[in-house]
């Protein structure tokens, strides 16, 4: 009886053990990632940032031509400016929250600027009550998106674009369309228009909305005003939402910019602070609605963020002053400095990688070049990845491979990388030389694959 006792015991803490693994088991899975979160792509750019930063903190000279930050930081106005409210007295100093669609001076000098800087926009189209501060353009990218489509609606994006568009919209769970851009790097309303076409042939689902940059986040490519004039009134027949995100205005080489509001009283126009105002870590930017989209964003930006940073609402009011002007054009000379360097250097390998091959790099700070299938051999897994990846090890030059903006489903990719000139004429001056010594070994690498 004492040893049935005995083993009935030991069944009975067996059970218990195994009840414990499957009950830690359980909560594991529990507090597990959601799957939305688990099917976002990482940003590659910051991918190739984090790795550059620690061959940086081990002693490495890094030339840093992956991400699209400006090489100088604010105004000296809009610094001052900041530092004289967080000293001034506490009506001022506390930083307070501000009206969800932020300061009305500020929203004030946003509308301002639209009726100098653009000619044909309608004043009622550039009011205040249509003009939201955003906490960058990345919290109006999720505004916009949220306010406008609900899952499973497909959204056009460009097959080269801007990947946390596609991050983003596929986290929200939208479908999406990715449209093949020109010969000229471009998605106009003749790549629209196919598109539209071939859903309907098919019988897929109708576009709901389009996103779109200009200039463009990678190419540099900008659409003229009689472009952008086209894709908005075929948005408007076709009842797509068009997004318009115009964060490289300012930034351009000659070519005219022209903004959607010109040519629609349906399309959201989405900037920002950081490019042309070298703003990019105050986390500002902003947003021009259609009248139906007001209140909906509204009562989005009361409850995601209630306002964008106060510190930095204050701090951009000195963002069109004389004396800042004056600054920020002699940034933008710069970086068309800067952009002749990677130019010309990229004349030097004309006959490795054409000039069809590199986009027209109209506005941004961005070159875009597609290597080619005779300057890769994807089979042994030579494409621009691991060319990016041996620069960055090897040389200290730190370029973005494709991937990041390229449609995943494409294979364009791996052939195509972005250099980006934000960081200044000596960084992009030195980071070419680097690249053009690198050139030979790549190519004959490849070529003995």
């Amino acid at each position: 009886t004492t040893e049935r006792h005995k083993l009935l015991q030991l069944q009975l803490l067996l059970q218990l053990q195994n009840q414990t693994r499957f009950s830690r088991s359980s909560n594991m899975s529990a507090f597990g990632p959601s799957d939305r979160s688990s099917s976002v792509e990482s940003f590659k750019v910051m991918d190739v940032l984090r790795r550059a930063n620690q061959l940086e903190s081990q002693g490495r000279t890094i030339y840093h031509c992956e991400v699209g930050q400006p090489e100088s930081g604010a105004p000296p106005l809009v610094a001052q400016a900041a530092v004289a409210a967080l000293n001034g007295p506490p009506g001022v100093s506390r930083m307070g929250y501000t009206d969800a669609f932020g300061l009305m001076a500020l929203r004030q000098k946003i509308s301002d600027y639209y009726q100098t800087k653009y000619s044909g926009v309608p004043e009622e189209r550039i009011g205040t009550d249509r003009i939201v501060v955003t906490t960058g353009s990345s919290g109006g990218f999720l505004l916009a998106f949220t306010a406008c489509f609900d899952a499973g609606d497909v959204i056009a994006i460009a097959s080269s674009g801007y990947p946390c568009y596609r991050n983003i919209l596929q986290a929200l769970g939208c479908e999406l369309a990715n449209v093949p851009i020109s010969e000229e790097f471009k998605l106009t309303a003749t790549e629209l228009r196919e598109e539209i076409k071939k859903r309907k042939e098919n019988g897929d689902k109708k576009l709901k909305g389009l996103i779109l940059s200009s200039p463009s986040n990678p190419t540099g490519a900008m659409l003229s005003p009689e472009e952008l004039k086209e894709l908005c009134e075929l948005c408007n027949e076709e009842n797509i939402r068009f997004l318009s995100d115009e964060i490289y205005h300012g930034i351009s080489y000659g070519k005219e910019e022209a903004t959607a509001l010109s040519f629609s009283s349906t399309a959201i126009v989405i900037n920002s602070f950081s490019k042309y105002y070298s703003m990019s870590g105050w986390r500002l930017g902003w947003m021009i609605l259609p009248s139906d989209l007001v209140e909906p964003i509204n009562v989005l930006q009361q409850n995601m963020f209630i306002n964008a940073p106060t510190i930095s609402q204050t701090a951009a009011m000195q963002c069109w002053e004389a004396e800042t002007i004056e600054v920020l054009e002699k940034h933008v000379a710069k970086y068309r400095a800067s952009r002749k360097i990677v130019l010309k250097e990229m004349e030097e390998i004309k006959d490795d990688i054409p000039e069809k091959n590199v986009a027209p790099a109209d506005g941004g700070f961005y070159v875009y070049v597609d290597l080619g299938d005779e300057n890769v051999c994807m089979q042994k897994g030579l494409g621009s990845t691991e060319m990016c990846r041996q620069l960055l090890e090897k040389e200290g030059v730190a370029f973005t491979p494709g991937t990041d903006f390229e449609d995943p489903k494409g294979n364009l990719g791996d052939r195509r990388f972005r250099i980006s000139y934000a960081g200044g004429t000596d960084t992009v001056k030195k980071a070419m030389e680097k690249f053009l010594d690198f050139w030979p070994t790549w190519v004959k690498l490849v070529r003995n694959a």
